[in-house]
């Protein structure tokens, strides 16, 4: 039997938003690290054991949820999140050395750093023509390409990139600051196989996926009303294709509290009685480690005092003053 794999994936290669959120994570500090090239390699890695956990982005304070780790939790079977991270995210334009901005025609983005940085491009570099790229830093590498002559081989003038690229290659920064929002954050998870659940710490969180039992008027107000009327709050809540059909989307929805709090169980089980199509991916500290604020109505206490009413009633015991 081989030893359990201690290595940890991350989107490379170094210098991503990725190795930053990773750079968080305490418990993989001094063990291997392997860069990989998408969220689909990453969980490959975890399903089959190269390595212990991955983190994976899963939701941009801008662009909302990232579809391709949305869809691929819904589909890997046996996956847990046991931790977020937040980073902040900013670019630079960045190009080989002697370039200058009035050079730039074509640009490598990676998409999503791309549209967040549009307006700027848009005001900077009216005629611009995008080169989509697999990952922030690629974008910047693939400048530095060369042919068989020793000539450089790309296409693009200049890339969009995350600040610390300069620490890892020779490229001249253009523009600093180009993000149309400096509030942007994007949230990652660190998944593994693992089936033991972080204790809670006060300040912690619930994702989920799950889809409605039928395609009927009111189900999805139905689901909904599993957390409302357990003074459950919703940090996310987002929709995807299922692919099976036209019309038929599945939930992609993190809950403020943790599983072992009455009333985030109370709300699984009604879930669950609504729709067995459920995938449990974890409950885990929250990474701005802010406490859910909900109504004390439904505090662990009241669930307990609850149920020792009802099992007096069925017990037939004379009912006494609280």
């Amino acid at each position: 039997m081989s030893a359990v794999s201690e290595t940890y994936s991350y989107l490379g290669p170094a210098g991503t938003f990725t190795e930053l959120a990773l750079k968080q994570v305490e418990e993989a500090h001094g063990k291997p690290w392997r860069a990989v090239n998408n969220v689909g390699e990453a969980l490959d890695d975890v399903v089959t054991g190269r390595s212990k956990a991955a983190v994976i982005a899963i939701e941009n304070s801008i662009d909302g949820g990232v579809s391709a780790t949305q869809d691929a939790l819904a589909t890997i079977p046996d996956l847990r999140i046991t931790g977020e991270y937040l980073v902040p995210v900013g670019f630079v334009l960045v190009a080989r050395p002697g370039t200058t901005l009035a050079d730039v025609k074509t640009i490598a983005a990676h998409p999503v750093a791309y549209a967040q940085c549009r307006g700027w491009l848009d005001r900077n570099l009216p005629d611009h023509a995008h080169l989509p790229a697999g990952s922030n830093v690629q974008a910047a590498t693939q400048l530095l390409e060369t042919d068989a002559e020793g000539n450089n081989s790309s296409v693009a003038d200049a890339a969009i990139a995350p600040p610390t690229i300069v620490d890892h290659h020779a490229l001249d920064v253009l523009a600093e600051g180009i993000i149309d929002n400096d509030n942007s954050v994007t949230r990652f998870a660190l998944v593994s196989r693992t089936k033991a659940i972080p204790e809670p710490t006060g300040a912690d969180k619930t994702s989920l996926i799950a889809e409605l039992p039928a395609d009927a008027p009111g189900s999805l107000v139905e689901l909904l009303e599993q957390f409302s009327t357990r003074g459950v709050n919703m940090s996310l809540l987002e929709s995807r294709p299922i692919g099976d059909a036209l019309g038929r989307h599945r939930f992609i929805i993190d809950l403020e509290g943790h599983i072992t709090e009455e009333r985030i169980a109370d709300a699984l089980l009604g879930l669950y009685r609504f729709t067995p199509r459920v995938i449990f991916l974890g409950s885990y500290p929250r990474a701005d480690r802010q406490p859910a604020d909900f109504d004390q109505r439904y505090a662990d206490e009241v669930f307990v005092e609850a149920r020792d009413w009802l099992r007096g009633l069925l017990s037939e015991e004379p009912e006494t003053d609280s």
